[in-house]
């Protein structure tokens, strides 16, 4: 079957609009860093390192080079976010690298699994640290840069863990581990919602993107069974895309995921450069029943 809906490709979008995004070296932040690139965006893209040993992958100038290959503006800025002043700097940093800030990606952080009774307490507020302290520090130093624009774009990423384990508990959960990880994106749901409603008046929307399954990154490997069916990270781009375009008074405190937002909204899924048309998404039996297909 052809898909014949209207790519969102058409004009770039972004033409003009400078992104931060966070963890962006590897996985879901550098293929929200290419889609937003490929729409027009100047992007900045921030991890730890410029570069890693000699010839090693998943880093900033890796993910600028494919970037640029494809057409695309990418600036890299290294900065270590557990480090409270780089990370109280970085926004001020990328803002005057890109000559100002309309959209950021809160994406930064590794998952750390382990069952409550053996976490320790290191792992507990690292946790807390990557995903609620971080996207609360980033956010609040972007908001006076988009207020002064008159618009503006804040996209957390988050889990399919903050929903519920279903009943009777699977395997899974009852193996424990992701109970911390997945408390802390409920959170940071909970979180975009209340700053949604904050920032409305300003014109400044507040979004949040999730995988609706999983999806294999290097982050998430580890956790992801061998033949585990997972899903391409170019629809949960495409999505994040998607919470980067319409003004708040429209689109503003959605909890979107991946499969479910593009195929509820009928928005064509593109590659991460932007070339070419991928096939609708296809949410399998599996995926969460409690996921609201329009984010809503």
């Amino acid at each position: 079957m052809t898909d014949t809906r209207t790519p969102t490709l058409a004009g770039k979008s972004l033409t003009g609009k400078c992104a931060l995004v966070t963890g962006a070296s590897r996985g879901i932040g550098r293929a929200i860093a290419q889609r937003l690139a490929s729409e027009g965006a100047t992007v900045v893209v921030a991890a730890r390192s410029l570069a890693h040993a000699a010839g090693a992958s998943n880093t900033l100038a890796e993910t600028v080079a494919l970037i640029e290959q494809a057409g695309g503006r990418a600036i890299p800025l290294a900065a270590d976010l557990s480090v409270a002043a780089e990370r109280d700097a970085l926004v001020a940093r990328a803002a005057d690298a890109a000559g100002g800030l309309d959209i950021l990606i809160n994406n930064a952080g590794v998952a750390d699994y382990d069952r409550v009774e053996t976490m320790p307490i290191d792992m507990f507020e690292r946790t807390l640290d990557h995903y609620l302290r971080i996207p609360f520090a980033l956010s609040q130093a972007a908001i006076p840069l988009m207020r002064a624009r008159g618009a503006g774009w804040i996209v957390n990423v988050g889990s399919v863990t903050a929903l519920p384990p279903l009943r009777p508990f699977d395997d899974f959960s009852r193996a424990g581990g992701a109970t911390v990880y997945a408390a802390v994106k409920a959170a940071l749901s909970r979180f975009t919602q209340g700053l949604a409603a904050e920032l409305e008046a300003d014109g400044i929307a507040v979004n949040l993107v999730a995988p609706s399954t999983a999806i294999r990154t290097p982050g998430a490997a580890r956790y992801i069974p061998e033949g585990y069916p997972t899903e391409d990270v170019a629809y949960l781009a495409e999505t994040a895309l998607a919470l980067c375009q319409l003004p708040a008074r429209e689109r503003t405190g959605v909890i979107a995921h991946s499969l479910h937002f593009p195929l509820a909204n009928e928005i064509a899924v593109r590659s991460l450069d932007g070339r070419d048309a991928l096939p609708p998404p296809v949410v399998p039996a599996y995926a969460h029943p409690s996921i609201n297909p329009t984010g809503i």
